[in-house]
């Protein structure tokens, strides 16, 4: 016991420590992010806060249109940590690569998919289109989950295309170039506003999912553990500023989002996402969620059928800073 008590106090030590790195030592880091949605708010707030900087990390952030550019580009070192999704990620291990999730950021779905205009029930999708991001995303496995459920045989009764970014694919549907899309808050919302029809909501159908979270190489996590430790540290204090913070993550979401989206409609957004299912304080990536994306990829690749979800996952620096108290102080100084 004592021990513990003495390796949490170095811990601690040196975590504060970080707080006081001058500029000139700020480590430059690449990070990618696929989505323009709020789902990706722990990388954008950290950024927009400060937060980056005051943990030593002078961040760039780079976006990719959908999951699997954004894992392609994290294998090849054009960035060495993105925000991504589970099916990215699982899809690029299958092939060989030692990408992994250090921080979960999203656990569940709250996507919806929408019709055009005059599309109102689930049967007018039978020889339509679907709109995805990018083939091997999220975005594909929502949409082929939602099609199933409403009867539907993915790539035979309805055609799935990619059309890139959630208000991409919103104005896809809204101007009538697919029959559907999928989407997400705030394009969800906005398309709500605008008077599209929810055919499939996906997140009353309960699934645990590992959406996008922070992932890294093992490769990175052996030459720079510092570095993804500190990025690590930063996702955790972004991720208690969303939750404590309305004003900085609204202000965040609206800059991400290119402007022009209604206050109430941001706020809402931010509030969609504060639940435990959703945006856990502790952000241990979800083996549970693991096991949906691997069910579902084990239909279209067999490897998946006997991979592990521990083979896409290092709790390392999750449990230094659960363990240390860390995490939990987040809270406490804003009660």
């Amino acid at each position: 016991m004592r021990l513990r008590r003495v390796t949490a106090g170095i811990f601690s030590l040196a975590l504060l420590c970080w707080y006081s790195v001058p500029q000139a030592q700020l480590n430059r880091l690449n990070v990618g992010y696929s989505a323009i949605s709020a789902d990706q708010l722990p990388a954008w707030v950290a950024k927009d806060a400060g937060i980056f900087e005051k943990n030593g990390l002078n961040v760039d952030l780079i976006f990719f249109t959908g999951g699997s550019t954004s894992i392609l580009a994290l294998v090849s070192g054009d960035v060495p940590i993105t925000q991504v999704s589970g099916p990215g990620v699982v899809n690029s291990v299958l092939a060989g690569s030692d990408a992994a999730f250090v921080a979960a950021g999203i656990t569940s779905l709250n996507y919806v998919l929408v019709g055009k205009p005059g599309v109102t029930k689930p049967e007018q999708l039978k020889g339509g289109s679907v709109a995805i991001s990018r083939f091997g995303s999220a975005t594909d496995s929502i949409a082929r989950f939602a099609l199933k459920k409403i009867g539907f045989t993915p790539g035979k009764d309805v055609t799935i295309v990619q059309v890139g970014s959630g208000p991409d694919r919103f104005n896809a549907a809204l101007t009538g170039k697919v029959t559907a899309a999928v989407i997400n808050p705030p394009s969800s919302f906005l398309a709500e506003k605008r008077g599209l029809v929810v055919l499939a909501d996906v997140a009353k159908m309960g699934l645990v999912f590992q959406h996008t979270g922070a992932v890294t190489t093992r490769r990175f996590i052996r030459e720079h553990t510092d570095t993804v430790q500190r990025y690590v540290r930063s996702h955790m204090e972004a991720v208690a500023r969303i939750w404590t913070d309305k004003e900085a993550t609204v202000k965040a979401l609206g800059k991400y989002m290119g402007g022009g989206v209604e206050r109430s409609i941001l706020e809402r957004s931010r509030d969609d996402i504060l639940t435990e299912a959703l945006l856990s304080k502790k952000q241990y990536p979800s083996l549970e969620g693991l096991k949906t994306v691997l069910e579902d990829i084990g239909e279209r690749d067999p490897r998946a059928k006997t991979a592990k979800p521990e083979q896409f996952v290092d709790f390392t620096f999750i449990k230094e800073l659960d363990q240390s108290g860390y995490i939990d102080s987040l809270y406490k100084k804003r009660n």
